[in-house]
């Protein structure tokens, strides 16, 4: 079984950053993507950041601001978010599921239980 853990939320004030986590157990990081996505209040669960063996790809509103890295000894994915905005305020979860990056969140089969990402301006 496929279990997800994010941590590294919190509450920053605008222009900070923060550094998220997703552990994976029951599933090897490398061989998959691994895509983070947010949902704030009243909206829609949305792409951020997602990777696999070949390639990096970025929603247009976190280009230049949040990195997505892997370190696959330890099965974990990151996401170092800088220059964090009050609109980055969300839930922010990670998933795996294909082999590719897919920006629909109807392609991820498995999910962590997210983690509160606050900004405050």
């Amino acid at each position: 079984q496929v279990q997800l853990v994010e941590s590294g939320g919190g509450l920053v004030q605008a222009g900070g950053s923060l550094r998220l986590s997703c552990v994976a157990s029951g599933r090897t990081f490398s061989s998959y993507a691994v895509g983070w996505f947010r949902q704030a209040p009243g909206k829609e669960r949305e792409f951020v950041a997602g990777i696999s063996w070949s390639a990096i790809y970025y929603a247009d509103s976190v280009k230049g601001r949040f990195t997505i890295s892997r370190d696959n000894a330890k099965n974990t994915v990151y996401l170092q978010m800088n220059s964090l905005k009050p609109e980055d305020t969300a839930v922010y979860y990670c998933a795996t599921g294909p082999r590719v990056v897919r920006t629909n969140v109807r392609e991820y089969d498995y999910w962590g239980q997210g983690t509160q990402v606050t900004v405050s301006s």
